[in-house]
């Protein structure tokens, strides 16, 4: 997921906040997680502490750093976000090498390092979350406070989707609240949030199998999904017409959409949602 918005906004205050909604870690994910705090000596309060990790890697990190790497070979930071969080700020100043590291552990889930003849394999399947000003100044074009030229917005956003290539699945485009929202009253709590993520796994898991969520549905599983009558009918229209290539990723998430809601169907309001998220991706900085 990429979030876009001027400085203030929360962005970085909401990707910490990501591990708090998430599910606790089974068993079997907690030893290995525990292993990896073990082997790069973060085991215990000052490192791991047994939660879902969460990692901020500067931008100025290198690809070895991400990915792992010296000698003898050390697990980078797509390891130590294993069954967490990655979370990249500022990711347009990212290195292109650094981020184009991060292709196979998102596609695979591991890290491979090879050193003089010798292959290391270490874990890595995170959730990957980025966060970027919509332009150079970091106000946004459509602010009357934003001093930048045209040229400068445009070069700002090619870099961007230069940087994040085809792994971002949602984009959001945040604003900076107002003073009345924050002197208003709370929103939902994590726990709360917590909670009804964890009924949405639950029954991802009596659909899926134990340990299983709908980021891993393989397509037969994307054709068995129960879809209203009115979301088939959407997806034909959008197919059939070619105004929009229907990708997996918006199946996949119309189908989280509907199990937060506990929805027995996938509706055309989940649809829609999940298109509107996916197609935001695409265009990263339409928001801007």
């Amino acid at each position: 997921m990429l979030m876009v918005g001027p400085p203030g906004a929360g962005k970085t205050m909401a990707a910490s906040r990501l591990p708090s909604i998430l599910p606790p870690l089974l068993p079997s994910e907690a030893l290995e997680v525990a292993r990896v705090a073990s082997a790069t000596s973060r085991l215990g309060n000052a490192g791991w502490s047994g939660g879902k990790p969460f990692r901020a890697p500067h931008h100025t990190i290198s690809a070895p750093g991400l990915l792992g790497g010296g000698v003898p070979s050390r697990p980078g930071e797509v390891t130590l976000a294993h069954r967490g969080v990655l979370f990249l700020d500022q990711v347009g100043e990212f290195r292109r090498d650094a981020l184009e590291a991060l292709a196979a552990p998102i596609r695979c889930g591991e890290a491979i390092i090879s050193r003089a003849g010798v292959r290391r394999t270490f874990p890595a399947r995170f959730q990957l979350l980025a966060a970027a000003d919509p332009c150079p100044c970091g106000r946004g074009a459509r602010d009357p406070g934003c001093l930048c030229t045209p040229h400068e917005v445009d070069r700002h956003r090619a870099r961007i989707q230069a940087a994040l290539g085809g792994w971002i699945e949602i984009c959001l485009a945040l604003r900076e609240p107002r003073a009345e929202e924050i002197a208003g009253p709370p929103g939902e709590s994590s726990a709360v949030v917590a909670d009804r993520v964890a009924r949405a796994r639950e029954l991802q898991e009596r659909r899926l199998g134990i340990g299983r969520c709908n980021a891993e549905m393989n397509g037969s599983e994307l054709e068995s999904c129960a879809l209203h009558s009115e979301a088939v009918l959407l997806l034909d229209e959008l197919t059939g017409t070619g105004r929009l290539a229907i990708r997996e990723s918006s199946l996949r998430l119309a189908q989280t959409i509907a199990d937060l809601e506990a929805a027995p169907l996938i509706t055309e309001q989940h649809l829609t949602k999940a298109l509107r998220l996916s197609r935001g991706a695409d265009r990263p900085m339409i928001a801007s």
